[in-house]
């Protein structure tokens, strides 16, 4: 299967699990949004052009917001991890095994620590941002903490639990011209 058609096949299904099953799921607490959604930005490759993956963010977050009739907020939030996505990258690993290592991140190609430090950085900064637009003020910054780490926290037991469910085959990449 081409990396296209796989990751319009992820697309699809990540909006369809959020908007079907995540977002109508009754309020756990006050505090507790499960967000999977996001993991789709996250798994993308890593030789997309920042330029087209703050682009497919955006797109991604539009779509969203589409479905949840919330007016840009989850377009803004996957613009700015994808913004912020190759720079972590280019932080985490050396850009020589990036070009020729595999081909999208996984714990396969990045290695435990590091790709957990990836997945928990940018979920951290995509639900700040995210809880913030919502809220827009702060008038009680405990409870905007609390939301912030409790959604976080509930979002990467999500991403876990997809990551030992659906077990992705990280590809060598053998050829990099």
């Amino acid at each position: 299967m081409s990396d296209l058609l796989k990751n319009i096949i992820r697309f699809a299904l990540f909006i369809a699990i959020q908007v079907f099953i995540l977002n109508r799921i009754p309020p756990l607490h006050r505090f507790i949004t499960p967000y999977l959604y996001f993991l789709f930005l996250l798994w993308l490759p890593f030789k997309t052009p920042r330029p087209g993956l703050t682009l497919i963010g955006f797109l991604f977050g539009l779509m969203l917001d589409f479905f949840t009739k919330t007016p840009g907020l989850h377009a803004a939030s996957c613009t700015l991890i994808a913004y912020f996505r190759p720079f972590l990258i280019s932080l985490m690993m050396p850009k020589e095994k990036i070009e020729i290592s595999y081909a999208e991140p996984s714990v396969t190609s990045m290695g435990l620590m590091q790709y957990t430090i990836y997945v928990l950085v940018l979920t951290f900064l995509h639900h700040s941002f995210l809880v913030f637009l919502e809220w827009m003020e702060f008038g009680n910054f405990w409870y905007f903490l609390g939301k912030v780490f409790s959604t976080t926290g509930i979002s990467l037991l999500l991403i876990t639990i997809t990551e030992l469910l659906f077990n992705r085959k990280a590809r060598y990449r053998t050829n990099v011209a």
